[in-house]
């Protein structure tokens, strides 16, 4: 577990599906008024990028040092 390594939603990609909250067995998201957070940064495995590609279908989750694709 990591300080450094955590998911970052982009809400204006989010849908609200919470499949990157179902997916993560590390608790590391909690969900607020129906979208998900990232609650516990700290529980994230560090380079586990299971709730980026394996979940969210909607590439609503980019992780630091990602490089962004418009």
């Amino acid at each position: 577990m990591t300080k450094n390594w955590y998911p970052i939603i982009d809400y204006e990609k989010c849908t609200g599906c919470l499949a990157c909250a179902n997916f993560c067995p590390h608790g590391v998201f909690e969900i607020d008024d129906g979208k998900p957070i990232v609650a516990h940064p700290e529980n994230c495995v560090e380079f586990c990028r299971g709730c980026q590609k394996g979940a969210c279908e909607n590439e609503a989750i980019h992780y630091p040092g990602d490089s962004k694709k418009d």
